[in-house]
């Protein structure tokens, strides 16, 4: 059997083969990192868990980039407006820096839950200024970018394709580009910033040939996934919404300097909706993921989000998640049943199932078909140990076997071994939560009642304690501090 990926690209399913088997090489857009994790980040990156995992479960050593952006991310996604970890630090009263380290943390923190695999390589855009510099020094020297007045422009004209990924013809992206309004400076309205020059007041900024300044949303992407990756990477994954401009932009770029294709295979998640709406922090209609954390066990999370394949929609509701809890629950219990029992031997055959999971699995990460097959097993499972009162009749240790692979290392919806603890861990995560809540009011009355002294000693003795407390707009929030 084969692996076969839907290319956005080709708008097809193609044979997935490396470039340089056994490595695959893998770069996904990381979170901007100005607000907590949201039910949209967990959809895109528990997708891409399951594609890192089949791909090392099919033997394939997965070299996985995901990098964090913290500059450069503009609040309309074009080139106007402002930086959104800039206007986030503004607005907490404090620097860039502190916010996108404090946000990054929470995010791990969130994917950890999860079961998310951490990738290879986190690259963050701010730590790799001179190599975007150097990406847009390549690219005025072959004729594709100019600058004007200390900003840097990509010449689109200069570069045939620009937009056969997303399909925007010509005209859409000029009228995109009036949309957001044009800089008259550009030579073409559809032009996007390689090189901003900082205006007076902004707070992150860098030298460069041009001007004090920094580097486009764009840039980041191919100049850190050239670097780690190479000039041609296998696999370049991220939501749909980044086809135009982001992913259409980072191809002209990348291309135009190397004369190479820059990704092989495109793969991009679908959104998440609220009442058939996107979701998202622009909108005001996100779901917090430590929110939904409080009710729910993250793993019932992650069940829900691969009830749904990663090119499909996913619409949120509580009964959809309940409904995904009662689900989880039958295969836990089957689980458990298993466990319970000793070894046996008989003609309870796991082989069909295998093959069906491993057809869905390469059937471009199907996973709720693959989920569809465990509960399958599960059903065949319990129907063999009710009809009979001895457990001979069942190889008891093929089926706990291929339900631990498929359902714990691959899927990773059912609990680890080392995991047993993990419902008093959550019971004592409930606790915390609780005992955070009374703590945040009374910090909150004492800010109120201006006694700073005892609202700054709640912070500090929980700083110490491994909890940081954030001041936003919208009241007070905490995380646990831990290592990125």
């Amino acid at each position: 059997m084969s692996l076969f990926i839907y290319n956005s690209l080709g708008r097809t399913k193609e044979k997935f083969e490396p470039l340089h088997p056994p490595i695959v090489t893998m770069y996904v857009c990381g979170p901007t990192v100005y607000g907590h994790a949201h039910l949209g980040h967990a959809k895109s990156y528990v997708s891409f868990d399951v594609v890192v995992r089949w791909l090392r479960h099919s033997g394939y050593r997965v070299k996985y980039v995901q990098n964090i952006t913290d500059v450069g991310h503009l609040t309309d996604d074009a080139d106007e407006g402002e930086d959104k970890i800039s206007k986030q630090a503004l607005l907490e009263k404090t620097d860039p820096m502190e916010i996108s380290q404090f946000y990054t943390r929470s995010f791990y923190e969130d994917m950890d839950k999860l079961e998310v695999l951490r990738p290879n390589i986190a690259p963050a855009a701010t730590a790799h200024i001179p190599e975007q510099i150097e990406l847009i020094e390549r690219l005025i020297d072959a004729g594709h970018a100019y600058e004007v007045h200390g900003n840097v422009y990509f010449s689109v004209e200069s570069f045939p394709g620009y937009g056969k990924l997303s399909g925007r013809t010509d005209q859409e992206a000029v009228q995109s580009g009036i949309r957001v309004g044009v800089r008259s400076e550009k030579q073409h309205p559809s032009d996007f910033a390689l090189w901003k020059k900082a205006e007076e007041g902004h707070l992150m900024k860098w030298n460069s040939p041009w001007s004090i300044g920094y580097p486009g949303w764009h840039l980041e992407c191919s100049a850190m996934s050239m670097k780690y990756l190479g000039e041609t990477i296998d696999i370049h994954g991220g939501g749909m919404e980044n086809k135009f401009p982001h992913h259409d932009c980072e191809i002209a770029q990348s291309e135009s300097v190397t004369g190479k294709p820059y990704v092989r295979f495109w793969m991009h998640n679908n959104m998440v909706t609220v009442n058939g709406i996107k979701m998202g922090k622009s909108l005001k209609n996100f779901i917090n993921l430590k929110d939904l954390f409080l009710s729910f066990d993250p793993m019932v999370i992650r069940f829900f989000i691969l009830q749904s394949h990663y090119r499909s929609p996913l619409d949120f509701s509580d009964a959809a998640i309940r409904a995904s809890q009662t689900g989880l629950e039958k295969l836990r219990e089957t689980q458990r049943r298993l466990r319970e029992q000793t070894p046996g031997s008989g003609d309870f055959d796991t082989a069909p199932f295998i093959q069906r999971f491993t057809e869905a699995m390469d059937d471009d990460f199907n996973t709720p078909i693959a989920i569809s097959v465990l509960f399958d097993l599960s059903k065949s499972i319990n129907a063999a140990l009710d009809r009979t009162e001895s457990i001979s009749e069942l190889p008891q240790q093929e089926a706990a076997a291929f339900l631990d692979l498929a359902g714990r290392e691959i899927l990773c919806i059912l609990q680890h071994d080392n995991q047993s603890g993990s419902r008093n861990e959550e019971l004592n995560g409930k606790r915390l939560d609780g005992v955070m809540d009374i703590l945040l009011d009374l910090r909150a009355e004492a800010r109120k009642s201006k006694d700073f002294a005892l609202s700054d000693k709640i912070r500090d003795q929980l700083l110490v304690a491994g909890i940081e407390i954030k001041d936003t707009k919208e009241g007070a929030s905490w995380s646990k501090r831990a290592s990125v």
